[in-house]
């Protein structure tokens, strides 16, 4: 099999472990197979697909959608290395603020697969790192919503210290106050 799919700590989230040929030339790998994924549960259609470039230190995140545009993610770095986080936003759920990271890197070729009802985000520890990711739902501004990246309630275990942060990324609110203060804010 192409893929080895290894399900994490948080049910839902995917770590992708793609087969690489390589040789003289470089490398050859699959990065999605349809019939692979579905047989590992993964049977979401993606329908977009984005890339970002950003610079070490640079944090995004951490992002969602809410319904009836939540979107699952297949995140890769293509282009250095990155330290990517998903936290469980749903109120019902009992992991419901656990989050969990993996570091993704051109050279090792991890995917990771998020799961619609997750906040995402990541930060780039190499010195620029470039980042592909699919989604199983397109952008729908009206649906973002997002979440502290440094809410001491979900403690995130960052490896840099002051991440260089978009002005969107550093407005949003705690887990806790978007759980009480909007009940339905975060149901994807």
């Amino acid at each position: 099999m192409p893929f080895r799919f290894t399900e994490l700590e948080l049910p839902g989230v995917i770590l992708i472990e793609p087969r690489t040929f390589t040789d003289e030339r470089g490398f050859f790998m699959e990065t999605y197979k349809h019939r692979d994924y579905a047989a590992a549960g993964l049977t979401d259609a993606f329908v977009q697909e984005n890339h970002s470039r950003s610079t070490r230190g640079s944090l995004r995140g951490l992002h969602f959608q809410r319904q009836p545009a939540a979107q699952g993610k297949l995140v890769r770095a293509v282009v250095g290395e990155i330290f990517d986080v998903a936290v469980d936003v749903r109120p019902e759920s009992p992991t419901f603020g656990r989050w969990i990271g993996q570091t993704l890197s051109a050279d090792n070729r991890r995917m990771l697969f998020i799961p619609p009802w997750c906040a995402h985000g990541f930060c780039v520890v190499s010195e620029s790192a470039e980042v592909l990711y699919k989604t199983t739902a397109e952008y729908a501004q009206e649906a973002e919503g997002g979440l502290m990246w440094n809410d001491p309630d979900v403690a995130i275990a960052w490896p840099i210290i002051n991440p260089i942060l978009s002005e969107r990324d550093r407005r949003w609110p705690s887990l806790a106050t978007l759980a009480s203060a909007h009940p339905n804010a975060i149901a994807v």
